[in-house]
């Protein structure tokens, strides 16, 4: 991980000097670990109308049909792919045994909030239709975090069956950068700056009230939510957005596993290669094998 952590820092600082990427060519090079890995060949990838949005089905071998995870990629809202996130999703469905459904939901800021929570609820009550909510779990790393926290706020609030089991991946969960992290582990975060996530949170609410609990989940009531397993780095900007997660959901009652990454940076999870990455996919796998039936 020292290797990863350390060209991940040398890219930050040669960013600083570059000229800014447009839009497109971001998106295209978007690399969230320092280097996208694509999805195994053993994994059947078949794309789905999920209710009018782009979605995959990934599908490992020996996993059971019956069972599925919903994963929200992340990316700032306006960044992150199949190409991005894909391999972590398939790995994490390997892991439990479920089959994935990877929806490719609406990004800012042509296309601000809540368009991209509206994707992910349109998505999630095609695949309720299909599939009983015990055998289903949703699972989010970053900006994809929040919005699996907020579908659980919404579904919940809306009276529908919640998922079995819900993964939170350093979630984004606080659009007003409050939490203490934002300024006392800038020195420490090898990935995110705060003006990027500043910026990245303003193009994504364009004027949007950043304490909506639908963009920023850590402000709304976290009562009568599924089982949460909660992973993040100290090394992270948003390590304060998980730790006040996992405490709120647990003071309002909730069964929450928080699982730290001492010097870990942000998703490090998305890290394939390294022992670190490794031993959260297996605990993610276990929490999930247990909980979704």
């Amino acid at each position: 991980m020292l290797d990863v952590m350390e060209a991940l820092r040398e890219r930050q600082r040669a960013s600083a000097n570059e000229p800014a990427e447009s839009l497109t060519e971001t998106r295209a090079g978007f690399e969230p670990a320092g280097s996208a890995h694509p999805v195994p060949d053993d994994v059947v990838v078949t794309a789905v109308d999920a209710a009018g949005v782009v979605a995959h089905w990934l599908d490992a071998p020996g996993v059971d049909g019956r069972r599925a995870l919903l994963f929200l990629h992340g990316g700032g809202y306006q960044f992150g792919s199949l190409r991005s996130d894909g391999e972590l999703a398939a790995r994490l469905g390997r892991a439990a045994r479920m089959r994935v459904l990877f929806p490719e939901y609406r990004l800012a800021p042509e296309h601000p909030f809540p368009a991209a929570i509206d994707d992910v609820l349109a998505v999630w009550r095609w695949l309720r239709r299909r599939t009983a909510a015990r055998s289903l779990a949703v699972a989010g790393d970053s900006a994809g975090g929040g919005l699996a926290v907020a579908l659980l706020v919404a579904t919940r609030d809306a009276g529908e069956d919640l998922p079995a089991a819900g993964v939170l991946l350093s979630p984004t969960v606080d659009l007003t950068s409050s939490g203490a992290s934002m300024t006392d582990r800038v020195d420490e975060d090898p990935i995110s700056t705060p003006q990027l996530l500043s910026r990245l949170a303003s193009d994504y609410l364009a004027g949007a009230d950043p304490r909506n609990p639908l963009a920023s989940p850590l402000f709304a009531s976290l009562a009568g939510l599924p089982p949460l397993l909660v992973q993040v780095g100290t090394a992270d900007l948003l390590f304060s957005d998980a730790e006040r997660l996992a405490r709120a959901a647990t003071d309002a009652g909730g069964d929450v596993r928080f699982e730290v990454g001492d010097g870990l940076p942000h998703v490090y999870q998305l890290m394939l290669g390294t022992p670190e990455a490794a031993e959260a996919t297996e605990r993610i796998g276990v929490f999930l094998r247990e909980r979704v039936v």
